[in-house]
């Protein structure tokens, strides 16, 4: 007898201790949100996503975001912005896409609307000032999600993004605060409280329009998108499902051309910007009464990569001075600047390119042992001053640290950018969706 107690309280002492722990990792409702964007489906070659290739995402993935819609230019109703491909008759995206919660019915799919696609982001502020353009948005976005099966709406409410800022040093502080007192800040927005109201009344009546369905309504935080400036935290949680914040691309090579520095760190690094980290940006919503479970860490499958110069140094540790704005496209993606992980990954050390000269040489790869920062990798320039490289990117081991940090956190999920800028081929390791497995696997 006396030994069963003893065996009991042992037993009960163990399980308190490690009860949050325990309900953290086998926790079943965390969300792994996909998002797809649809314009990969127009991508020629290898960048190509088609529905067959999305469907081994799909058993992972407890939400989909379908983008994107946006709003019609002249009266605030919400539209596809690819309508040849979404409502083309008998074979719109729209539907197909839908379909998919038959074979998978644990699966969400969400409307994506704006998500920095739309191309007259403008009209998202000024649309949000008469009553009677929020309701026309909220009726059409009804009448989208009903005829077409979607589960709701997703905000990527197109806000106008911080203007990018230099890394410093003491001295640079000092400086930019004595410039301050007679030039000021700039201003993003005149009417910024004004806006942040009118969004929140704006949510408020989608999901009063919603709950009686059960539709959805969630928002994305873009990337460099100042919460504490556009959105009242507090007012509006509790009219969201959930939250994702998309907090990467802090420093691109468009927006920081001459230094790089880790796109996407999870925590603050020294001398540079104090929000420009995951944990800061998840902090902020927490110290808005937000709830932790409705809190989602958005991860870019795709690193940003400026070219280096000969003044940039050879040593790749970040930051790095005097880059020469954006390095040359990746085949797949084509767009200056931007790798796909299985574009970084084919510039990575391996049997077929260790031969290799100039801009085909392998990257060094530099990865994070502390778990903090992120991975990056470098090739310095030639004697010509050419073929210099450095990148910043995801890969399924900072994933994976993410996701980690997501259940310490009791977060709600992670959130992934996008599914056509994973692995989806398997091209690199034969693993399709690697970077969605490995934020799963830590899940």
């Amino acid at each position: 007898m006396k030994f069963f107690i003893l065996f009991t309280t042992l037993l009960v002492g163990v399980l308190g201790a490690n009860i949050s722990n325990i309900s953290i990792a086998n926790n079943p409702a965390a969300r792994l949100i996909c998002y797809y964007d649809s314009s990969s489906f127009s991508r020629e070659g290898l960048g190509k996503l088609t529905t067959t290739d999305l469907e081994p995402a799909l058993q992972f993935c407890s939400h989909m975001v379908y983008g994107y819609a946006g709003l019609h230019n002249d009266n605030s109703k919400l539209i596809s912005l690819n309508q040849n491909l979404d409502l083309d008759a008998g074979k719109g995206h729209f539907r197909t896409i839908t379909n998919f919660k038959k074979k998978y019915p644990h699966l969400k799919i969400l409307l994506g609307v704006g998500g920095g696609r739309d191309e007259n982001p403008e009209k998202y502020l000024s649309m949000l000032e008469a009553s009677v353009n929020r309701m026309a948005f909220i009726n059409s976005a009804h009448a989208l999600v009903k005829t077409y099966n979607f589960d709701g709406i997703d905000l990527g409410w197109q806000f106008p993004p911080n203007k990018p800022k230099k890394i410093r040093g003491s001295i640079g502080k000092f400086w930019k605060g004595f410039k301050k007192i007679f030039s000021g800040d700039s201003v993003l927005d005149e009417k910024a409280e004004e806006h942040k109201e009118e969004f929140t009344a704006l949510v408020r009546e989608l999901k009063n329009a919603f709950r009686p369905e059960g539709f959805s309504v969630s928002l994305t935080v873009l990337p460099n998108v100042n919460s504490s400036i556009f959105i009242d935290v507090n007012a509006i949680v509790n009219y969201l499902d959930f939250v994702t914040l998309a907090a990467f691309d802090f420093q691109t090579p468009t927006r920081n051309p001459k230094e790089a520095d880790f796109p996407a760190p999870l925590y603050e690094l020294n001398e540079r910007n104090p929000e420009h980290n995951v944990n800061y940006q998840v902090q902020y919503w927490l110290n808005g009464h937000c709830p932790a479970t409705k809190i989602n860490v958005g991860i870019a499958a795709y690193g940003r990569a400026w070219k280096m110069s000969s003044d940039s140094g050879i040593t790749g540790v970040p930051p790095i001075p005097e880059t020469e704005g954006e390095a040359p496209a990746g085949l797949s993606s084509l767009t200056p600047g931007f790798l796909s992980w299985p574009e970084v990954c084919s510039k990575l050390p391996n049997p077929s390119n260790s031969h290799l000269k100039g801009a085909d040489a392998p990257l060094r790869r530099v990865g994070d042992p502390t778990k903090r920062f992120g991975t990056y990798a470098y090739r310095i320039p030639d004697d010509n001053g050419e073929h210099g490289m450095w990148v910043g990117y995801e890969d399924a081991d900072t994933a994976g640290n993410k996701a980690s940090y997501v259940r310490a956190k009791g977060l709600g999920g992670i959130a992934l950018f996008d599914l056509s800028h994973d692995d989806f081929g398997g091209r690199c390791t034969g693993d399709r969706y690697p970077l969605l497995r490995a934020a799963k696997a830590r899940l």
